[in-house]
């Protein structure tokens, strides 16, 4: 049996005297999809956020491919291959287009090839025709499609989404919806914390239950 894409073990968390986790463990499978479900206040957010490196622990240990660490001396280089897109995603003050090709840039990847990549994340959202809009100018579905595009020109290994669908109704529901099934059955590992009903159920996905601070198989 090959080992697990990512796993966090051992691991303790709390905010205070609350007890969040406790000796927790969650294995991830490379190429697979899965969704995080749970009662508010279970963990979701929390455990995706210490999966990117995000949110520290009082204990616990990550793996991801062959290599291990301390989640308190989570690896740099992972943060180039686990990409975290949260529920309210943050957009800087300039142009779609520029959000896109930042962290391409960032990597050093030249100007031409990151505008290319750009334009074609764009068209995969259906935002070509946004592309120097500000983002304060669009619409909270909108915001959701640049951000799912943004994450999806990294390329990464590993996609933890937290409630994309959040807050939307009507047709930005059903667009966002349409962008991460098809971010789930492109070749990467993708987690989906949701209460989104429509989610819960693409079959695609392998469910995860957050109950009293474990992780459980929910058929």
């Amino acid at each position: 049996m090959s080992a697990p894409l990512l796993a966090l073990r051992a691991l303790d968390k709390r905010f205070g005297q609350r007890v969040l986790f406790a000796d927790m463990t969650l294995e991830l499978e490379a190429g697979s999809g899965y969704v995080l479900t749970g009662s508010n206040g279970s963990g979701k957010t929390t455990l995706l956020r210490m999966a990117a490196g995000l949110e520290p622990a009082q204990r616990g240990e990550i793996g991801f491919r062959s290599q291990s660490a301390a989640l308190a001396a989570y690896p740099e280089a992972w943060r180039r291959e686990i990409v975290y897109v949260h529920q309210q995603p943050y957009l800087f003050h300039t142009t779609i287009a520029d959000n896109l090709e930042y962290g391409l840039k960032r990597r050093g990847m030249p100007a031409a090839e990151s505008a290319e990549r750009a334009r074609e994340a764009l068209a995969w959202a259906g935002l070509d025709n946004r592309r120097d809009v500000p983002p304060q100018k669009l619409s909270g579905g909108e915001k959701q499609r640049v951000a799912l595009a943004r994450a999806r020109t990294l390329n990464p290994t590993l996609l933890l989404l937290d409630e994309p669908t959040a807050n939307l109704d009507g047709d930005a529901r059903k667009q966002v919806l349409e962008l991460v099934t098809s971010l789930c059955i492109e070749n990467h590992t993708v987690v989906v914390a949701s209460h989104d009903p429509e989610i819960i159920r693409l079959a695609i996905l392998t469910r995860l239950h957050i109950r009293e601070g474990r992780i459980e198989a929910n058929d």
